[in-house]
């Protein structure tokens, strides 16, 4: 893994968990969502004009992610409304990166060598002990825990899917912009036809807040294709989700989760694992 490439991947956990960070803040998830993946629809349709239409080999792969990427919101908004930020980010987040290996593997034919699969292995570990530590001292709530699991495998199913389609594609940019219109309609269709003629009142206070979010989410996954595009799909989702200490962190601050040495220690297991991978890079 290249210099280049890690500092995109991390600049996009960082954006990605911002801009979930923003979805949680939004009382009415419909609404957060709705601002979130509409901006990022209208962000998508700007781009198209300028950038290079995805070859024709790489839209069967951009369609399906796009009916992937509704059950994800979907999914997550379920979580979001179930669970803490703490418990439902992390766990959603922190499941993706070994079904992705083993998806990579399978589909992508990339196995991972010996200290790239350490890497992983370790990584995951840390992103799972962050996960964990969001369960402390409470019985955990299985629907919550259950939506966000199965938030973590849409994940990587969107992320094998989008990582095939985007290197057949010829253009990363052209890529995301199409995914972002392609599937941005569907949730504020959704809205309108729920809300109806309230839909402009409940959506304008929130406006500003869930675009800057669109912004975010729209950098954070153009970020994440680019990688792909130059490095292999595994390392590149597992470093991606260093965004689940980001995420801890902000739940610290913002939402007054507490943090603790066990996520610390979890950091350390992340942290040996990116270097791990780097080395195999």
């Amino acid at each position: 893994m290249t210099g280049a490439v890690l500092a995109a991947v991390l600049l996009a956990a960082v954006t990605h968990a911002c801009w979930n960070a923003i979805a949680h803040r939004i009382t009415d998830k419909l609404v957060g969502f709705t601002l979130i993946s509409g901006g990022g629809m209208l962000i998508g349709l700007a781009m198209i004009p300028f950038t290079a239409a995805p070859a024709a080999g790489a839209w069967p792969y951009l369609l399906c992610s796009a009916g992937v990427h509704i059950v994800y919101y979907a999914l997550l908004m379920k979580s979001f409304r179930l669970g803490d930020f703490g418990q439902a980010y992390p766990i959603a987040r922190g499941t993706a990166p070994l079904v992705v290996t083993v998806l990579a593997a399978v589909f992508a034919h990339e196995v991972p060598d010996g200290w790239a699969a350490a890497g992983i292995a370790l990584s995951c570990a840390g992103l799972t002990g962050v996960a964990l530590w969001g369960l402390r001292g409470h019985r955990p709530d299985w629907a919550a825990v259950g939506a966000a699991l199965a938030t973590g495998l849409s994940i990587a199913t969107y992320t094998v899917i989008d990582g095939l389609g985007v290197r057949a594609s010829g253009s990363s940019l052209g890529y995301i912009a199409c995914l972002m219109a392609v599937q941005g309609w569907v949730l504020p269709a959704y809205a309108a036809a729920r809300l109806r003629r309230e839909a402009a009142a409940v959506l304008r206070p929130y406006a500003p807040l869930g675009l800057l979010g669109a912004a975010l989410s729209v950098a954070a996954y153009g970020l994440v294709l680019w990688a792909q595009t130059r490095g292999a799909l595994a390392p590149i989702a597992a470093l991606r989700e260093s965004s689940i200490l980001v995420g801890a962190a902000i739940g610290a601050v913002f939402f007054k989760e507490r943090f603790g040495l066990p996520r610390i220690l979890a950091a350390g297991l992340l942290v040996a694992g990116i270097g791990l991978m780097l080395r195999a890079g």
